[in-house]
């Protein structure tokens, strides 16, 4: 009997006190039926550890009070599960984008040693994941207890679907031993025919819905490392950059992040919520194309920011288009220095920013006008 009430005292501290008396009074008739049926079958009492084997067969207390426990009883259900599952791919991938840029500048600008770099961005990118997984569990395992559940899983629209459509084509046979085996390593087998380009272009096109939800959470990662809770890598830009010819790029970079840290977070706290409101909306194409306009004016002030007024604007800077030029001539004349060719590119890079802003937001205000399918990202 000693064993029972051990039993029956674990299995009642697992459940909530306004029923747990009941639930082990029925549990309590349950084994007590069950051990007298043992006896009698025996003829005799039962031993312990035919006490026990009966208990196990019960089953482990922690499991005998899930079953008379309310609510889910997964930290993630089956149907949020596939949600977790995307989100989870998703966010991974625009971390391991954000990881190898990091790890490009690294290494272009020679501050760190390749196989260093390399190792710190493994490194960072396992602790990244990390903190994506478990912010998305966090997320699923609140939302997995909400009696309603939003409307993007119970509401969905079949034009939405387009952003499940990416990884359509991707044939994970080709990775098994067999395909290996088979000489086939780095070929998709003769049973399909190669599309064209116009063709992989339509079946990766993207609802204005799903671009809307794949933007929204790019800039959440984005805006996790920027504020340094997603630590990839700690952002460190005085050691992105040394001194190149007298210019110590690191200390303006340094002097750049400090003068743009929170206008950085307004504009990601603000194209979150814009992008959170084109998915609850339907991705209307008029407010996505006002939006496009009012956040492609923002980008574009941070880049005349940079050409203009930032710490990197005396190196970058030029008055007229023939100086500009003149230092695009240099950038491929061997004669020219180090400290040239690296200011050049920086200068080059500006402009090119600015002229991809303002195509935005040409075309924004296009769609604005005729009202038609939003394209933006």
């Amino acid at each position: 009997m000693d064993l029972v009430e051990r039993y029956l005292n674990a299995v009642a501290a697992q459940l909530p006190k306004a029923v747990r008396e009941d639930i082990v009074a029925e549990l309590r008739d349950e084994i007590m039926g069950r051990l007298e049926a043992l006896e009698a079958r025996l003829g005799r009492p039962a031993t312990d550890e035919e006490v026990e084997g009966l208990l196990r067969d019960v089953g482990h207390p922690l499991s005998v009070a899930a079953r008379y426990r309310p609510g889910p009883q997964a930290l993630i259900g089956p149907t949020l599960y596939p949600w977790w599952l995307f989100g989870a791919k998703v966010g991974l991938v625009v971390m391991a984008c954000v990881t190898l840029v990091g790890l490009a500048v690294r290494v272009l600008v020679g501050d760190v040693y390749v196989g260093q770099a390399v190792g710190q961005a493994f490194a960072s990118l396992f602790s990244g994941a990390v903190t994506v997984v478990g912010l998305l569990t966090i997320a699923g395992f609140i939302l997995e207890r909400q009696e309603k559940k939003p409307d993007f899983i119970a509401k969905w629209r079949v034009k939405d679907l387009g952003v499940f459509e990416l990884g359509g084509d991707f044939d994970a046979e080709r990775w098994t031993s067999e395909r290996i085996a088979k000489g086939e390593w780095f070929s998709r087998g003769r049973e399909r025919a190669s599309k064209s380009g116009r063709e992989v272009r339509k079946g990766a096109q993207m609802s204005p819905v799903a671009r809307a939800a794949a933007s929204a959470i790019g800039w959440s990662v984005m805006l996790l490392w920027w504020t340094g809770l997603l630590q990839i890598r700690p952002i460190q830009p005085e050691e992105w950059a040394g001194v190149v010819d007298g210019v110590n790029y690191g200390r303006i970079l340094g002097q750049m992040f400090a003068a743009a840290y929170w206008p950085v977070i307004l504009f990601a706290v603000c194209r979150i919520g814009f992008d959170l409101m084109r998915v609850a909306l339907g991705g209307n194409a008029r407010l996505t194309a006002a939006g496009d306009i009012l956040f492609g004016l923002a980008a574009a002030w941070g880049v005349l920011w940079i050409w203009f007024w930032s710490p990197l604007s005396p190196v970058i800077w030029v008055g007229t288009a023939t100086e500009f030029f003149e230092r695009i001539r240099i950038l491929f004349d061997r004669s020219g220095g180090q400290e040239t060719s690296l200011a050049t590119i920086l200068m080059v890079v500006v402009v090119w920013a600015f002229a991809v802003e303002v195509a935005r937001i040409v075309g924004a205000g296009a769609r604005l006008a005729v009202g038609g399918d939003a394209k933006a990202a």
